[in-house]
């Protein structure tokens, strides 16, 4: 009997492992029914499609597969990405391009393609609601009325506690959400080492995700450490992207409520002499716009507030 050739993933770049884990054929065909209800038990009913190098400008393609009609782009995230609907639009733009390469796009028969589907698999730190949309649309600078272009991702919180319908019918997720939770508890009391050691033994021990970790155990350990590590360095760099916005919207609102504050002075000083000398009204908007170097009609909203 042949031995079954496993999917192995892209080592040019450091996986994750969700992708280690998701890479295998069997564990993604389960996640794909649990996302869509459906029950196919064909491993080879999946296409893989990952992009080939794992990095395209810049930016890893987690995992990409074709099933039946249907073309999924699944990513997993530890961190917030505000940019993931612009990621996918180059990801989905490269696949469709590899799909109709030899096809000619001038016939007058229309090419088809597989529908898209969206989704990024959160397992961060930071709180998250069980699921949200973000749409490319919401890039736009200055869109009028509606957009042209549109593309949809559907981030879901895989954290143990989170979704937890999904996380019953995909027992991979499940476990995966097991580890994670682990390698974090044992974290906030031992070193990083330790505590993934202890926590890849105990899954080992106890069941959870067992023949995975025993076969790629070495690889599991030095990649959750890589993740975690990554994952705290992101997080120090968001908190201190924050600290300095907030520090520099700080010095622009005072600087801006300064400049008000004198704007505001100097018109009060020359209504105030206006007063003093029984200027007449016409006479004040004039002076108002001269010294002020405003228009007619601010002048006289300016007297009219005053």
């Amino acid at each position: 009997m042949a031995k079954r050739k496993r999917t192995t993933a892209n080592r040019k770049y450091k996986d994750t492992v969700f992708r280690m884990l998701f890479s295998e054929k069997e564990n993604l065909l389960t996640l794909y029914n649990a996302m869509n209800g459906t029950a196919y038990t064909d491993p080879e009913d999946l296409k893989i499609v990952t992009l080939e190098n794992a990095v395209y400008m810049g930016m890893k393609n987690d995992l990409a597969f074709i099933i039946d009609t249907n073309l999924c782009l699944y990513e997993h995230q530890s961190t917030n990405n505000a940019n993931m609907a612009l990621r996918d639009l180059f990801y989905i733009a490269h696949e469709y391009q590899k799909l109709v390469d030899r096809r000619s796009l001038y016939s007058s028969v229309q090419q088809k393609i597989p529908a898209p589907k969206f989704l990024v698999f959160y397992n961060g730190s930071k709180e998250m609601e069980d699921s949200r949309i973000e749409y490319l649309s919401s890039a736009f600078e200055n869109l009028t009325g509606e957009p042209d272009l549109e593309l949809k991702v559907q981030t879901l919180n895989i954290n143990k506690g989170h979704n937890r319908k999904l996380l019953e019918q995909c027992q991979s997720l499940k476990e995966y959400a097991e580890y994670v939770a682990r390698v974090r508890k044992y974290t906030a009391r031992m070193g990083l080492d330790e505590a993934v050691h202890r926590a890849v033994k105990e899954c080992i021990d106890e069941g959870i995700l067992e023949e995975f970790l025993r076969r790629n155990r070495a690889e599991v350990e030095t990649v959750s450490i890589f993740e975690y590590n990554k994952e705290e360095e992101e997080r120090k760099l968001r908190e201190a992207e924050y600290e300095g916005g907030w520090q520099a919207g700080q010095e622009a609102g005072l600087q801006a409520g300064m400049q008000k504050g004198l704007e505001k002075g100097r018109e009060e000083t020359i209504l105030q002499m206006s007063r003093e000398f029984h200027l007449e009204e016409d006479a004040v908007i004039e002076f108002l716009c001269r010294k002020l170097d405003v228009d007619a009609a601010t002048a006289r909203k300016i007297l009219k507030e005053s």
